[in-house]
């Protein structure tokens, strides 16, 4: 079974940037849909990003604008650019892949992102 650990977490102050990596550790051709969700303490997992393996996209309005999902097939690894960070990102971040997006079979362990006000 394919793996998948996330890495680039970390403190940053409001309105900096962060680029977390989502590294599979076999191909990810096999994954339709793949995603990044976050949750905050005291909050339901929710919903980053996420991309087909078309490249089609999708973002909530809360991260639109700002944070950019995006997969590379050659290196089997799926980031996730986020800029003009806010307090409220905040959260452990998580990588999920399935075989359908929004069918998610695998989740990764998680990174801690923390914004600074």
């Amino acid at each position: 079974q394919v793996r998948l650990v996330e890495s680039g977490g970390g403190l940053v102050q409001a309105g900096g940037s962060l680029r977390l990596s989502c590294a599979a550790s076999g191909s990810i051709w096999s994954f339709n849909g793949m995603a990044w969700y976050r949750q905050a303490p005291g909050k339901q997992r929710e919903l980053v990003a996420a991309i087909t393996l078309g490249g089609t996209t999708n973002y909530p309005d809360s991260v639109k604008g700002r944070f950019t999902i995006s997969r590379n097939t050659a290196k089997n690894t799926v980031d996730l650019q986020m800029n003009s960070l806010k307090p409220e990102d905040t959260a452990v971040y998580y990588c999920a892949a399935g075989p359908r997006i929004y069918e998610w079979s695998t989740w990764g362990q998680g990174t801690q992102v923390t914004v600074s006000s």
